[in-house]
């Protein structure tokens, strides 16, 4: 990180789970898709729409209690004790929910309290050293979640098995460089590549990575929604959507600490 007082406490931040679009996808495969006909409730794109919105209005307002907890003008003192735990439980629900989607609605609402509570706790300290940038990011995760919802439903990009291997392989090398990372950092080891300009190119590529990620969760709703998926894969369609847009916005307020310090 840019600030050393947010890299001290927080280190790098790796994505909640090595990929919500390809664990999602890998789910899929395995589920065997088409799948029974004649559901009388199957998945839908709106249905799946409608608990992504229901999952990000979670997300922002235990985001927005967690911001209330933190006093950045008390030095070390703002970071909540419990906010590393919510963190790790989240990170935990993610797991679970990728290997037994049929829990999504239960671990889907966990997931985006707990996240979204840690995430709040690290956006207000994130803004407090650099004014506005919350904002920004915020902004930013938006104005590419519309770009590349666009270019999914025109067709501009394609979601073929080749472009599915190169974001799952490039997703998952990034998770296992962050671990890497973190678990240097947690004695005392620094990876100097990470600042500086060079930093600045490692985060526009791992914010691209993350877009990416977002044309295949796209994918898998309008596949799910085609084969007849039974109505529980929206809320596991919802949470990979969830966790993508989240691990985006954490990689945006990496990037803009960056170009701004």
């Amino acid at each position: 990180m840019a600030n050393p007082t947010l890299a001290k406490h927080f280190g790098p931040l790796p994505p909640t789970t090595t990929a919500s679009g390809s664990l999602a996808d890998s789910q899929f495969d395995a589920e065997k898709v088409p799948f029974t006909t004649g559901d009388p409730d199957p998945m839908t794109i709106s249905g799946t729409t409608g608990k992504t919105a229901a999952l990000l209005a979670l997300v922002v307002a235990s985001g927005m209690w967690g911001w209330s907890l933190v006093d950045p003008d008390t030095g070390s003192s703002a970071i909540p004790g419990w906010w590393f735990i919510a963190l790790i439980g989240a990170v935990i629900l993610a797991i679970v929910t990728a290997f037994k989607p049929q829990i999504a609605r239960f671990t889907g609402p966990l997931y985006a309290v707990t996240m979204g509570s840690a995430l709040g706790v690290i956006s207000h300290l994130y803004n407090a050293a650099y004014n506005g940038i919350v904002l920004q990011a915020i902004l930013a995760t938006s104005a590419v979640f519309m770009v590349m919802l666009v270019l999914f439903v025109t067709g501009t990009i394609k979601v073929t098995d080749r472009f599915r291997g190169v974001v799952i392989g490039a997703t998952v090398g990034i998770f296992v460089f962050y671990l890497a990372t973190l678990l240097l950092s947690l004695v005392g080891i620094s990876i100097p590549l990470v600042s500086g300009p060079f930093g600045i190119l490692v985060s526009v590529f791992i914010v691209s990575i993350a877009a990416l990620n977002l044309m295949l969760d796209f994918d898998f709703i309008v596949r799910g929604t085609a084969a007849g998926a039974p109505k529980y894969m929206e809320w596991y369609g919802a949470f990979g959507l969830t966790v993508t847009i989240i691990w985006m916005y954490m990689e945006m307020l990496r990037l803009l600490s960056r170009i701004r310090n």
